[in-house]
């Protein structure tokens, strides 16, 4: 009704969108009609038609815990909505609310009453003078009930339409009215007028495009048209929730305890079902987490009610049956709904018993001990071992008034991570890294058919995450998918994996890399960046065709190479490891000293003139026997099943080889060696380029030719010219520049004869000068050492704040009386913050401290002293 109601009035009827958000991080599942549509709202995106009305599929697990305790919660919801994008305003959504619920559905007028925003007098003067309701029965609330708005962003007031359901459901106080807390005045419906923006700082301007979100509970008017106490009572759940009643053998309001548990389960099934349709699977994270809270909430209650074994399995069937004709994806799904929550289910049945009794243990030790707060480590336990999220821990306990220690929870959570991070890696008994693979059934293999073909049909045998196998794969989830036949080639035989994408009914899953597992499986491992994928699906899979190519051309080239590395260096040439992808080719190789350059000259020169002559390649799979008759060259050590497929480039090259190839030598178009290599002892790596590779390769190095040539202010041909002339003038400047600094030290130096003393009657001149390198200093002390003719030299430099340089010379008769230039820098250098020492003759050091200068000329000749 509502949505034949909306089209009669120019808008579009749109179906429900999944509840797995498109392209909006802001949310992990959807949660009100407008959620999918925010494109349209912020003009990211233009609309299909500026009316657009929906009856979308909603689930908000913000109230989870009051689920099943009132009558009124619920994590499911379907939300009917008329939305205007720059068209209509608030006269029309006003007009169109209340001729609907009055006229289409005959609801009595003199039970409804409107509520606006405290400011909003246009509002009000429509639902007063153009409706006709009396002042008194139109309700002025603040911004927390009647202004919606979300941080900075479009924002604006709001108008409700309330429901007087009598007073058999009011609270009987004096003067309940509209916003009484109770359940007599329910709202029913909900304009929300976006007319303005909030900058976030509370700066509120006009929207140029005003819009229109109305939101109505589907559930909630049909409490009001049937005249039922809560929504577990309308016809639809009142159906779900008899067949719950009916698995348990009890009956609905005869015991509240059993009544929590029946609308807990009546709830979440229905959240379960269509999570589930929309490709949202169990896990310990994000929304597939939400589903498996509720999954085990649910089964625990069934537990309660004293359910025996799987029958969430078997209920979400009549939710199907009752929701299939408005949400055909329900039946489409059916038997992979029912598997996926089987499978959960099972799961959960096999730790949960462990784990109630483990519960019950922890509760026996905090009653003899007085507690009434669990450990956050136990609580961990429960969570890590037995599968219990936190909540259900808490919800059990509560019943009991004990509460868990959430800090220590958390404490224990972090603990594990940063244990797991530190941990090795868990292998196998077969010493590998454990993976989700090694759970696979070992009978599931892959054929590839990718030789001759670049795309194929087929069918998924399994999906993964990166950590469990999973039913299905949905937006954003990173994974492997298996299927019967692959063109894609899995990383093998120094070929990196194919990328690509493979395409199913509901969605697109990207191929970012393609992997050998175990059994002929061939995993291609990626993301699904729309829809979902399922078990089951047959899809299409498509191979990058270019980086196909460019792996072809560049494992074609080894083939070449090794020829021409046996023809140039002799046949002790053995290939000893290759890598090929896309963008290059690496070869190793036995040979025991490096390649001259006229060798590599030689080899890339032979590569290039077998892809000129242009030699078919041909493949052909025999025998080992047949092969090796054919002269094919084998891997050293590598294991070869009883037949073999043989690679041939004429006479040129025949290795046995399971990768791709061209077709013919001329597709490889160009090869460029880029370097050679030792690796290890005698063993060789030669990388190298082939087709676009080389192209890109001279196109970058044309560039840099530019930018020096532009550097050195000269033309590119005439660069070589203007080195050798920067060359000379760089020369002729350093030879200057050289003679400059000994100028300078020798005026910092000035007259120091006047400071040469006495000790123990052999001459020693210590003295310091300003910003004088090392080799200037040596050069000063040779001078000054020549000047005395007889004696010891000491010369310190300060140069900047933070650097001192130091040199010691003595001559070689004050040498014999026990002089030591070595051990007299030694001593003294710790004043600078340095250290240093060298011969009896000289010795240098440096420092880092300048303000030390002075003490270390005052310590020197206490030093020198004690030498002689």
């Amino acid at each position: 009704m509502f949505l034949d109601f909306f089209e009669s009035k120019g808008h579009l009827k749109m179906k429900s969108f999944s509840l797995v958000p498109h392209n909006d991080n802001s949310l992990l599942i959807i949660n009100s009609g407008m959620a999918p549509l925010k494109p349209y709202f912020t003009g990211q995106e233009i609309p299909p038609r500026r009316r657009v009305t929906t009856c979308q599929k909603c689930i908000r697990t913000g109230d989870i815990e009051n689920v099943g305790k009132t009558a009124r919660h619920g994590t499911f919801f379907e939300m009917l909505g008329n939305f205007s994008f720059g068209d209509y305003f608030k006269r029309e959504a006003i007009h169109w609310s209340w001729e609907f619920l009055t006229e289409v559905v005959g609801l009595d007028k003199d039970r409804l009453y409107p509520s606006i925003y405290l400011d909003d007098d246009e509002a009000f003067d429509i639902w007063n003078k153009e409706i006709g309701i009396a002042p008194e029965r139109i309700f002025r609330f603040g911004k927390e009930d009647n202004f919606w708005e979300h941080g900075a962003g479009p924002c604006g007031p709001c108008s409700e339409i309330y429901y007087d359901r009598g007073e058999k459901y009011g609270c009987g106080k004096p003067g309940c009215t509209v916003g009484c807390d109770c359940d007599r005045y329910m709202e029913v419906w909900n304009n929300v007028f976006s007319q303005f923006n909030n900058d976030g700082k509370g700066n509120y301007s006009e929207l140029e495009q005003k819009n229109i979100d109305t939101g109505m509970g589907l559930e909630r008017l049909a409490v009001v048209v049937q005249d039922v106490d809560s929504i577990f009572d309308v016809d639809t759940l009142q159906a779900l929730r008899n067949k719950v009643c009916e698995m348990a053998g009890v009956k609905y309001h005869e015991d509240e305890k059993q009544d929590v548990s029946i609308r807990v389960i009546t709830d979440h099934i229905r959240s379960v079902t269509f999570m589930v349709s929309d490709g949202i699977m169990p896990s310990n994270e994000g929304r597939g987490y939400v589903l498996r809270r509720l999954l085990r909430r649910a089964a625990r209650h069934g537990r309660l009610l004293g359910i025996e074994g799987k029958f969430l399995s078997k209920l979400c069937e009549t939710v199907i049956e009752g929701s299939k004709d408005g949400y055909p994806e329900l039946d489409e799904k059916r038997d992979f709904i029912i598997k996926v929550i089987a499978e959960e289910e099972d799961k959960f049945n096999k730790t949960i018993d462990q784990g109630l009794s483990i519960l019950a243990d922890m509760e026996q030790e905090l009653e003899k001990s007085g507690k009434k707060v669990l450990g956050g480590a136990d609580a961990f336990k429960l969570y890590d071992t037995y599968g219990f999220p936190m909540d259900l821990t808490k919800e059990i306990l509560e019943e009991k008034n004990i509460t868990i220690d959430e800090e220590g929870f958390t404490a224990a959570m972090n603990e594990q991570r940063e244990k797991a991070r530190k941990a090795r890696k868990t292998t196998n008994y077969m010493g590998a890294d454990a993976t989700v693979y090694d759970e696979i059934d070992p009978a599931v293999t892959s054929k590839f058919t990718g030789y001759d073909k670049l795309v194929n049909e087929s069918e998924i045998t399994v999906l993964t995450t990166e950590s469990e196998i999973t039913e299905a794969l949905s937006e954003g989830d990173k994974g492997t998918v298996i299927v019967d036949e692959s063109v894609f080639y899995a990383t093998m035989g120094g070929q990196e994996g194919d990328c690509g994408v493979i395409t199913g009914p509901e969605g697109e899953f990207t191929v970012e890399t393609t992997i050998k597992l175990k059994g002929g499986k061939i995993g291609h491992v990626g993301v699904m960046t729309k829809g979902m994928l399922k078990k089951g699906d047959k899809v299409t899979l498509s191979v990058n065709a270019a980086k196909r190519a460019d792996s072809c051309k560049n494992h074609s080239a080894t083939h070449l190479l090794q020829g021409a590395l046996k023809e140039v260096l002799g046949s002790h040439v053995q290939q000893s490891g290759s890598y090929v992808d896309p963008d290059r080719l690496r070869f190793d190789f036995a040979h025991f000293q490096s390649m001259t350059a006229e060798e590599l000259e030689k080899v890339e020169k032979i590569v290039n003139e077998k892809i000129a002559e242009a030699i078919p390649v041909v493949t052909q799979v025999m025998t080992i026997d047949e092969a090796k008759k054919t002269g094919a060259t084998a891997l050293f050590g590598e294991k070869y099943g009883e037949t073999v497929r043989v690679v041939c480039m004429g006479e040129f090259s025949k290795e046995f080889c399971g990768g791709t190839h061209v077709a013919n030598t001329s597709n490889i178009g160009l090869f460029k060696i880029i370097s050679e290599s030792g690796v290890a002892a005698g063993t060789r790596r030669i990388e190298a380029l082939t087709g676009n590779g080389v192209l890109k390769y001279y196109a970058q190095l044309e560039e840099t030719l530019k930018e020096a040539a532009k550097a050195a202010k000269a033309e590119p041909v005439q660069l070589v010219k203007k080195i050798h002339s920067m060359n000379d003038e760089i020369k002729t400047l350093m030879s200057e520049n050289e003679k400059l600094k000994a100028e300078l030290a020798n005026n910092a130096l000035g007259d120091v004869t006047k400071d040469i003393t006495e000790v123990k009657g052999v001459k020693f001149l210590a003295t310091k000068v300003d910003n004088v390198d090392m080799n200037e200093l040596r050069n000063l002390g040779d001078k000054l050492k020549s000047q005395i003719g007889s004696g010891v030299v000491l010369i310190v430099s300060a140069q900047g704040a933070d650097k001192v340089n130091m040199i010691a010379m003595a001559t070689d008769d004050v040498i014999g009386k026990g002089a030591h230039a070595g051990n007299l820098i030694k001593a003294v250098a710790s004043c600078v913050g340095g250290g240093g020492g060298g011969r009896p003759n000289m010795a240098q050091a440096g420092g880092k401290n300048p303000a030390g200068i002075d003490e270390l000329l005052a310590k020197a000749p206490q030093v020198l002293e004690q030498q002689l």
